[in-house]
């Protein structure tokens, strides 16, 4: 059976599939991603599971691989190949389409990891048959990917869709990324755990507890997660404003509260628009299989646009 390998790399474990013509998973598998050893050996481990893939489709469906996509985190250089730098894996420009490429003698496409996520929600989740869509991604950090007729846009250097950093708080709370008042910093997951625990003394509550103590009326968590939402609407609107999507895809783990995040969510970006058209608001629908499901969307990309015997650019 013709199929590709898909493989999402995380900064602490690595999800993979083999994904048939139809988008079926045909299988599955996971790793750890192994960041404590260093970075070449988080090179070798990606390279080592690839090569099972290619050897289990082989085995078990009839035929290699055709073809692979790889999502990884932080700035990548897609039309290049290459993983410029992630701070959680430790890595700086790795010619990571190359590498796995000569290790499994096939094409390889190489994809920023939400922008990948994204490409499957909007393609076959929660923005299937939208021409227009922005998905956003709340985790630990906040990123975005821009989708227009199918495809997500990258941007000249690579860095499109970062909303995270956009400042919502002039003068706020600095960033890592050197600015003051990112969006990230006050409506992420890890901001809303981060002000949760300092507000019920407990270090180890997290932004799933803050929501709880949301629906249990807590007046410190209802500030918060507030606070949050607030922040997350004018980041939002401003996107919107730009970008006027059809449809906004909300993922990450603060998605996972549900309404206890999308009803105040949506009422916050309604009180904020004015001329601009209000966008269905939407929970991702893919979970955390959007991201191998995305790579599997970049491989069969890259053999139509090539005969599939091609192995490096």
């Amino acid at each position: 059976m013709r199929h590709v390998i898909a493989l999402d790399v995380g900064g602490t474990g690595m999800k993979a599939a083999l994904v048939g013509a139809d988008g079926a998973l045909l299988h599955r598998a996971r790793r750890a991603t192994g960041r404590g050893r260093g970075p070449d050996a988080v090179v070798a481990g990606i390279l080592d599971f690839a090569a099972e893939l290619r050897a289990h489709g082989a085995e078990h469906l009839g035929e290699p691989a055709s073809a692979a996509g790889v999502a990884v985190p932080g700035i990548v250089d897609e039309d290049r190949g290459t993983a410029v730098y992630a701070a959680n894996l430790g890595w700086r420009d790795v010619p990571l389409r190359d590498l796995i490429a000569a290790e499994l003698g096939l094409p390889v496409a190489l994809g920023h990891d939400v922008r990948t996520g994204g490409l499957a929600e909007g393609r076959i989740g929660a923005g299937r048959g939208a021409d227009r869509f922005l998905f956003v991604a709340l985790g630990t950090g906040i990123a975005g990917a821009i989708g227009v007729d199918g495809r997500v846009e990258a941007g000249a250097h690579g860095f499109a869709g970062e909303i995270g950093h956009v400042v919502v708080r002039p003068g706020g709370t600095p960033c890592p990324c050197g600015q003051r008042g990112c969006l990230e910093r006050f409506a992420s997951a890890a901001a809303v755990s981060e002000a949760w625990a300092a507000a019920c003394g407990d270090p180890a509550a997290d932004a799933a507890d803050c929501a709880k103590a949301v629906t249990s009326g807590d007046p410190n968590a209802v500030r918060i997660w507030q606070d949050a939402v607030d922040a997350l609407a004018d980041g939002l609107v401003t996107a919107l404003t730009l970008l006027d999507p059809r449809t906004l895809v909300i993922g990450g783990g603060l998605a996972e509260a549900g309404e206890t995040l999308f009803t105040p969510l949506r009422d916050a970006v309604r009180h904020r628009v004015t001329f601009q058209k209000l966008p269905e608001i939407v929970p991702a629908a893919l979970g955390d299989t959007a991201g191998c499901l995305g790579a599997g969307l970049l491989a069969w990309d890259l053999l139509d646009t090539t005969d599939g015997t091609e192995v490096t650019p």
